[in-house]
């Protein structure tokens, strides 16, 4: 697929029939009784009906919109893909919470080409809130434009952070990393939802956030948000993120990142 083809893809589509398809994930997160399905794929990592039901739902509706484009969803796990473009989906981001109706869990899906994500939608149900951004064209809740924080230092602002569930084995280093933070920032936040995380650094409610070992779909939409945004997201040493891997995550609005990343 030509670079042209994915700028038809971005206008001609519509980002708005995109959105508009997410945003029809709604019902499935609502229906408790399909949450209350819940499988086991490893500590503290689960998967629900809605999370299989989303991502059904939503690989057969981009094949139908984007016949070209492959797919790539967590519920499928990492596996080579081939070609250079496809749908990333995280069906829910934020599975616990949703297990125990904590209400922060989002719909994140981001489109990958050649190397980066040119497009990227979080969306969250629970306060229908639609965060969207297209490479190049800025970022945007409902709509309207958002920038990150203009935080000149830790002090200035708060920063969410991740705990890893997955990789307990992390928890002296996160937990050492997590009260370096909290004695020079304002606070810190934790949602439980990273996709989530990196919006609200998007918008400016945060001036930060990180956490190791996320996979892919819980940051490709949102590494877009806040680039767009005017901020930054590298790995861990400050290096690009890659896109077919689990890696460390930390993303800012760029004033703060190297303090933020160098206690890390």
């Amino acid at each position: 697929m030509e670079r042209q083809d994915i700028i038809e893809i971005q206008d001609i589509i519509a980002v708005q029939e995109i959105i508009a398809l997410v945003k029809r994930t709604k019902t499935f997160v609502e229906n408790r009784e399909r949450a209350s399905h819940i499988k086991v794929k490893g500590p503290a990592d689960y998967v629900t009906q809605v999370d299989t039901d989303i991502q059904r739902f939503l690989a057969e509706e981009l094949s139908r919109l984007t016949p070209d484009i492959q797919f790539l969803g967590e519920e499928e796990g990492l596996h080579k893909m081939t070609g250079d473009t496809y749908w990333i989906l995280d069906p829910i981001d934020g599975t616990t919470n949703l297990i125990h109706d904590y209400q922060h869990s989002v719909v994140s899906l981001g489109l990958y080409e050649k190397g980066e994500i040119v497009l990227g939608i979080i969306y969250d149900p629970f306060r229908e809130d639609v965060y969207h951004a297209q490479k190049g064209k800025g970022s945007f809740l409902n709509g309207k434009p958002i920038h990150v924080s203009d935080a000149g230092t830790l002090g200035e602002t708060i920063i969410s952070i991740g705990t890893s569930p997955y990789d307990k084995e992390l928890a002296e280093k996160n937990f050492r990393c997590f009260q370096k933070i909290f004695e020079q920032s304002q606070d810190i936040r934790r949602s439980g939802s990273a996709a989530l995380d990196l919006a609200y650094v998007a918008c400016g409610r945060t001036g930060g956030f990180f956490e190791a070992r996320l996979s892919p779909w819980d940051f490709a939409a949102g590494m877009l948000l806040v680039t767009e945004a005017g901020g930054r997201v590298t790995d861990y040493a400050g290096g690009s993120l890659n896109l077919l891997k689990r890696g460390s995550v930390v993303a800012s609005n760029g004033k703060i990142h190297e303090a933020l990343r160098e206690l890390l």
